[in-house]
Formats: structure tokens, C-alpha cells, sequence
């Protein structure tokens, strides 16, 4: 008996340890069809969604938050091969028995175990359905003459969620796969420079496939007032922001 109480409270103290981890951090919860999907923002291009008690993680990076501390991955998805996006030790972190992790054709090889997913693909996984958009630069490259993300290499990632399309963009511009776009109901999207968009582009973008809900991510020390500005007048646009830089 002795036994047994002391392993009860050993799992008790490990979820208050995983709760309080959480709870440092933004989270957004949005009502779907199929329950509550629950949004945590780590930061830059680190999230995870929480649904029907499965918890989905975007680019896990160290720099971002401790993986140990947060709850582990049934799913993850990597978009690209940078360093601010795949982060091998974060992965390991955030991996249990039976994790599946979907990666871009970048990151082929990186990641033991890890599933590639290539730009106009679609997988079901954990009952989700997902789809990989393709993320490159169209405009900024670097002095080489080579764009920042080319094309084929990322992936941004459209995932539903009971009745909800959410749309994970990764590290691109407003690309024209991007803008024919339908039904998302929820868009992250890049707003830094010289590896993503300006402002104009974003709201360029969320213009053009007109999500219900766009979160401004991975924005470093940009001003995301000037987004909220050009799309002001846009009334079925609601832009939120959270601690994404």
C-alpha cells in the first residue's frame, strides 16, 4: 500500500508540474463540432493544439520553452529544416511511445523515425486530416540570389479540427497557393523580415482566403499594429495577437 501512494503521488506531482508549465503561457480556446480545441502559444513558431485529449505540436524548439515540462506529443509537425523550426532536442523531449512526427522533405533524415510529407499532400493522422501547403519566398533572397525557403522544401500545414480548418503557415511569403486558400477558420501566419512577409503581404494574403480568426506569428520585432491597421475595415478578419515574436 505504502507502495501504490507513493507512486499516486508521484504521478499527481508530475501533472501539477505539466499544469504549471502551461499555465505560464497564452492559451486560446476555440469551440468546434467536435470540442474544445485549445491553442497554447509558446512563441516565435512553437505552439500546440490540445483536442479530444490529443495534443499536437508545431516546431518544438528549446529556445522557446522546456519540453520536459509541457505535455508530451501525439502528433508533431515540423515545417522546415531551420534551426528556429526543427530542433532535434526539443523533438526528443516532446516524443513518447507511439509519436507520429511529420516533417518537410527538408528535414528528410533529421529526425529518426519521422514521416516526410511533401507540398500538396495530404495525410490522416490521430483522425485528423491534414494538408501541406507549400512555404517558400517568392521575393526576399539572399546575396546568393537563392530565396530564403525554396519552394518544395517547407511545408505549411492546414489541419481540422472537428469543423474548424486551421492553417499553420511556417516560413512563407504570400504565396499563390496560400491565397486560394478556402474555409480556414484560423490562420497563423509570418510576419518578419527578410525570411517572411511584411505587413502588406500578410494582410495581402489574409485578404485574398479571408480567415475568421489570423494570428500574426513568428514576428520578431515587428509592428503588428500595422497589420491590425491595413486590415481594420476587413470586419470579418479579427486579428489577435499573443506573444509570438
Amino acid at each position: 500500500m505504502k507502495t501504490l501512494a507513493i507512486f499516486t503521488l508521484a504521478l499527481f506531482l508530475l501533472a501539477v508540474t505539466d499544469l504549471a508549465a502551461a499555465e505560464k503561457f497564452q492559451a486560446d480556446t476555440i469551440s468546434t463540432k467536435g470540442g474544445p480545441l485549445v491553442i497554447t502559444f509558446l512563441g516565435h513558431a512553437s505552439l500546440y493544439f490540445t483536442f479530444q485529449g490529443q495534443v499536437i505540436h508545431v516546431d518544438p524548439t528549446s529556445r522557446e520553452a522546456d519540453y520536459s515540462a509541457l505535455p508530451k506529443a501525439d502528433l508533431a509537425l515540423v515545417t522546415h529544416e531551420h534551426g528556429d523550426h526543427l530542433d532535434p532536442e526539443a523533438l526528443a523531449k516532446v516524443r513518447k511511445e507511439g509519436t507520429t512526427v511529420l516533417v518537410s522533405r527538408s528535414c528528410a533524415g533529421q529526425v529518426e523515425g519521422a514521416k516526410a510529407i511533401q507540398n500538396g499532400e495530404t495525410r490522416q493522422e490521430l483522425g485528423l486530416t491534414i494538408e501541406a501547403v507549400p512555404a517558400y519566398n517568392l521575393v526576399h533572397l539572399r546575396d546568393n540570389g537563392r530565396p530564403f525557403h525554396a519552394k518544395g522544401d517547407g511545408n505549411g500545414y492546414v489541419l481540422t479540427f472537428g469543423d474548424k480548418r486551421v492553417y499553420v503557415a511556417g516560413d512563407t511569403e504570400n504565396t499563390p497557393e496560400m491565397k486560394q486558400l478556402k474555409n480556414i477558420d484560423i490562420a497563423f501566419l509570418p510576419m518578419n523580415l527578410p525570411y517572411t512577409m511584411t505587413p502588406e503581404m500578410v494582410a495581402e494574403a489574409a485578404l485574398a482566403f479571408r480567415p475568421k480568426v489570423l494570428y500574426p506569428y513568428h514576428f520578431g520585432s515587428t509592428d503588428v499594429g500595422l497589420l491590425q491597421a491595413l486590415l481594420k475595415d476587413a470586419k470579418d478578419i479579427e486579428v489577435r495577437v499573443r506573444q509570438m515574436k
